[in-house]
């Protein structure tokens, strides 16, 4: 239903008729990515093609003002059929489209003529040492002519293989600052990427060694207009993987069939009922991820604990449906190639990503202990 107020608007469902076309070549290849690590240029290359990224941007700057509903029901569709493409896309527009969005107008606008004409951004926030505070650097950058010196380490930058640009914060005076920073020979990646799941999502660390952080390409302070779209699509990272293993279960569960009668597994009660359990959790989390892009939509101050909250239900329901796959495929789903594995593995991915629901439950837990 497109008039329903949480759904994308109407005239936005052209794109996500794309995405769906995107994703079913998505699929195919993903378990052979999984298998290799492989960077999936390809699938990226292709949304970028379709006219995704730019849609993302604002009217003024070239894009086409994409809602936050429609946005997040495509990661939904990507992450369904790769969740490695899904994270380094969202990490890519929440890097460029935050950019553009942060920055002061002419820079802006250099941005959006970046990510319209192809050029790749990848996300650099995450320190080695720095757990979920992300937002909070610890690593600072010295006052030079022309802006200022850096060099540390930032980790799990999806993606930065292929960057043109990166989103980069250091302390400065104490305090945290943005900066778009374009690739050169200081900065490298340390090719060390073995994770266990969203293997293709080569997010691998980065080195900077004296790289220079133009005055020019700081963000000023304060938030952007909109929220950014890494915070907004977490949640349906996680959801469309939830899907992927729900209908794989599914599938599963009615072409097996239980000796020595040859009973269908779909047709035993306990099957039945979980299945559906996990339906109607995974409805609940869906539910409020849309509440969740509503308030994105609506700049409702509301967004940044609803974010949270939808991360929470949504990594929590992947979880919980890729271990009802396992559960229900037994030692089938325990080997490859069978995907439950790989769905396994996938989810966790999403949990483990700032801010983890245990920060999360902390940071919510504090504040409710604390309103009168």
């Amino acid at each position: 239903m497109n008039d329903f107020p949480l759904s994308p608007p109407a005239h936005e469902q052209r794109w996500l008729d794309v995405a769906r076309e995107l994703a079913a070549e998505f699929a195919r290849t993903a378990p052979d990515r999984d298998l290799t690590a492989e960077l999936p240029r390809e699938n990226l290359e292709a949304l970028h093609a379709s006219g995704l990224d730019a849609a993302l941007l604002p009217g003024e700057l070239g894009g086409q003002d994409l809602s936050y509903r429609a946005y997040g029901e495509i990661v939904r569709v990507l992450s369904g059929a790769c969740p490695s493409t899904a994270c380094i896309w969202v990490m890519h527009i929440g890097a460029g489209v935050g950019l553009a969005q942060l920055s002061a107008p002419e820079m802006a606008r250099y941005y959006a003529g970046e990510l319209i004409a192809g050029r790749r951004f990848a996300n650099a926030l995450s320190e080695p040492t720095g757990g979920n505070r992300f937002l909070f650097p610890s690593q600072t950058a010295s006052p030079v002519e022309g802006g200022f010196l850096f060099s540390g380490a930032k980790r799990f930058a999806s993606g930065c293989e292929i960057a043109d640009h990166f989103l980069v914060n250091v302390l400065i005076d104490g305090e945290p600052a943005f900066f778009g920073v374009p690739r050169d020979d200081t900065v490298a990646f340390n090719p060390l990427w073995d994770s266990m799941g969203l293997r293709a999502s080569r997010s691998q660390q980065l080195e900077f060694t004296g790289t220079l952080l133009r005055a020019e390409h700081r963000c000023p302070p304060g938030d952007g207009p909109r929220p950014n779209h890494i915070a907004a699509g977490l949640a349906f990272l996680s959801l469309g993987l939830a899907d992927a293993a729900l209908a794989e279960t599914i599938a599963f569960a009615r072409r097996r069939t239980l000796p020595p009668h040859g009973i269908a597994l779909a047709d035993k009660e306990t099957v039945q009922v979980k299945i559906a359990e996990a339906h109607v959790r995974l409805e609940a989390a869906r539910a409020y991820a849309q509440k969740m892009a509503l308030h994105a939509d609506l700049l409702d101050p509301a967004f940044l604990e609803s974010s949270m909250v939808a991360k929470v239900l949504a990594n929590g329901v992947a979880r919980e449906i890729a271990a009802l796959g396992l559960e229900t495929a037994g030692g089938n789903g325990y080997v490859r190639p069978s995907p439950f594995e790989r769905f396994t593995r996938d989810a966790w991915a999403g949990h483990l990503m700032a801010l983890s629901p245990e920060v999360i439950h902390a940071m919510l837990g504090a504040r409710l202990l604390k309103e009168e």
